[in-house]
């Protein structure tokens, strides 16, 4: 069966085929200008998608390791202070153990140890007190500005409620320290794990000026020296597992990057040669669709 094809039929596909033609190279345009594959969802929704998710995965990622930066930084001021501590208590033993060699031993020179013990003392209530964005690492949530009352000792962190940081979509890590593992509580009994190690210099150094002997305490100072050396240990192995997570963090971070640039963006080079074959197929289309196009009435009468 044959159709007939009039003027008008061929000048309306001729004009629809230059339209395409004209339509591709404008979208080729848009991509080489913009740099992307996709600018509007509906050039590849498919595409768009993907892209979307890798997105979301990216930002769920970027907070990972925000969370992983700011743990370390609470951790890392815990192990200071921690490493302070143990390094005033070693002091504490010395001073202790010379104290208790009472044949030379006066009372100026056992004043004088008393003196710097009590500035231990004061150093281990700042160390103890360590701040990180105005919170007390050692007080877990609690809110107050210290973690230990530098008259009383009084603890007042909440020794359940612990600070944790989102590393992944399925792991948290602690990021604070209990003050009472590291100090101990509020106990006034030397036989108590829970004995304060302020109260503890107290006694000593009560001892010491009134011309005791301050020998036992040495077995407090070394049951306080390991729980801190404990607790030492504890933030060393989660600092580890959260350094872990943030080079994974970084990583991942790096892999989505290419995998989106990968959706979204072009190859410039092949575009700028796509965009050129298309603008000579879109010239060519002018040049034979002119010749297609008979004149019309208008153009005799002119």
């Amino acid at each position: 069966m044959n159709f007939r094809t009039t003027h008008t039929v061929a000048q309306r596909s001729s004009l629809a085929n230059m339209q395409k033609n004209l339509a591709a190279m404008a979208k080729l345009q848009e991509q080489a200008s913009s740099g992307k594959r996709i600018n509007k969802i509906s050039d590849d929704p498919s595409m768009a998608a993907d892209a979307l998710s890798l997105r979301r995965e990216q930002s769920a990622s970027a907070q990972y390791a925000r969370n992983a930066q700011d743990g370390q930084a609470w951790l890392n001021l815990a192990d200071s202070a921690i490493m302070s501590t143990s390094t005033l208590l070693r002091r504490a033993r010395d001073l202790v153990t010379q104290g208790a060699n009472t044949g030379t031993q006066n009372g100026e020179t056992r004043e004088a140890l008393a003196v710097e013990l009590d500035g231990i003392k004061s150093a281990l209530l700042d160390q103890a007190n360590t701040k990180y964005l105005g919170r007390s690492v050692f007080a877990g949530t609690s809110g107050e500005s210290h973690a230990f009352d530098k008259e009383t000792y009084a603890f007042s962190g909440v020794e359940q409620a612990v600070v944790e940081r989102r590393i992944s979509d399925s792991t948290t890590v602690r990021v604070d320290v209990a003050g009472t593992e590291v100090f101990g509580g509020d106990s006034t009994d030397p036989s108590s794990p829970d004995y304060s190690v302020f109260k503890l210099i107290d006694d000593i150094t009560a001892t010491l000026r009134t011309g005791g002997d301050p020998a036992p305490a040495l077995n407090q100072i070394d049951t306080r020296l390991a729980k801190v050396l404990n607790a030492g240990a504890t933030v060393g192995a989660r600092t580890n597992q959260i350094e872990s997570a943030a080079e994974r963090a970084s990583f991942r971070a790096s892999s989505l990057r290419s995998d989106i640039s990968g959706i979204e963006h072009i190859d410039l080079a092949q575009t700028v040669i796509d965009l050129k074959i298309q603008e000579v197929a879109y010239t060519a289309s002018l040049n034979v669709t002119s010749k297609v196009l008979q004149p019309t009435l208008l153009d005799y009468l002119r």
